[in-house]
């Protein structure tokens, strides 16, 4: 009996051993108003889910409270427990760290770490022509001895131009295509394109991109000149980054959002960071597979899907 326990033993630390460290995971999600869906229970399913994938980071969009429970009647400000309490709602899932990017409107983005977060920058574009009407953020984080960049962008989402003096107009010229292109232009030359030797670093990019990529046009069939296209040519034209979804899976369309269909959320990385990854997908399941609310516009738990991305750092 004990060499059978001690075979069983040692047979144990082996496949340990040979499973090697537990990859870093980043959880990404446009929660929809500061997950909205998840005011009624204290956020305890949202939490629990969190907790059952264990991230290492997480990138939150849509990252404030705004909306009263159930209903599409905005709360009072001192009603809203986000993004304030950001910091006690990550610790319930085992996050100790927390930071908000640039914050111009209702809808930041917010990051929640296991590990330290240093922003290098709090992007808001400049007044009056190059307005980042969301904002954005740039953090790094150390793992294991190594620097990794984290960008996060959320752009305009309308169909005209932000502050369009006439939305009609704007909305026929297609105004909001326009406005978000010029957004990622600005966002990417003041983060990646700042560093010369970022092609050669860790650098991801997330988020809610209100845009399609060409890359995935034969599901959408618009012209090559579209400017519904422009921000992710931009991205894939002017950057090192890599589309990791479409990279994983470049004969499969992938939507992340429920109501119509579209891959308006992505991930991306540098090659040295993407070489790293050991999986990747937008996450479809009982809790996340978005269901549209029967008394109001939003949805339940979100209009999007999270994206969840192991790398292994050893």
């Amino acid at each position: 009996m004990r060499r059978a326990l001690t075979i069983i033993l040692g047979a144990l630390i082996l496949c340990s051993c040979y499973a090697g460290p537990k990859p870093l995971r980043l959880l990404y999600w446009n929660i929809q108003n500061g997950m909205w869906d998840g005011q009624g229970d204290n956020y305890d399913r949202f939490v629990e889910y969190v907790k059952a994938q264990d991230p290492d980071i997480c990138v939150w969009c849509e990252a404030q409270s705004i909306w009263k429970t159930g209903e599409d009647k905005k709360m009072a400000e001192e009603d809203r427990y986000l993004v304030e309490h950001w910091g006690e709602l990550a610790a319930r899932y085992g996050h100790k760290y927390w930071g908000i990017g640039g914050h111009r409107d209702n809808y930041p983005q917010v990051i929640t770490s296991k590990y330290p977060i240093t922003y290098v920058d709090r992007i808001l574009g400049e007044e009056p022509d190059l307005i980042v009407a969301h904002g954005a953020g740039w953090a790094t984080i150390e793992v294991d001895g190594k620097t990794i960049n984290i960008v996060t962008v959320h752009t305009w989402p309308h169909k005209h131009a932000y502050k369009a003096p006439d939305k009609e107009a704007s909305k026929a010229e297609r105004g909001g295509d326009k406005y978000r292109a010029m957004e990622i232009k600005y966002i990417c030359e003041h983060t990646i394109g700042t560093v010369p030797e970022a092609k050669d670093q860790l650098w991801m990019m997330m988020g809610d991109f209100n845009s399609v990529s060409r890359v995935d046009n034969e599901e959408y069939g618009y012209a090559d000149d579209d400017p519904r296209l422009l921000v992710h040519d931009y991205i894939r034209n002017n950057t090192p980054y890599i589309d990791v979804i479409k990279e994983k899976f470049p004969d499969e369309f992938k939507p992340s959002t429920g109501n119509k269909g579209r891959r308006i959320d992505f991930v991306y990385c540098t090659k040295p960071l993407y070489d790293r990854i050991t999986f990747a997908d937008i996450i479809w399941d009982d809790y996340t597979t978005p269901v549209k609310s029967t008394v109001s516009k939003f949805w339940h738990p979100s209009d999007h899907l999270p994206i969840i991305v192991d790398f292994d750092m050893k």
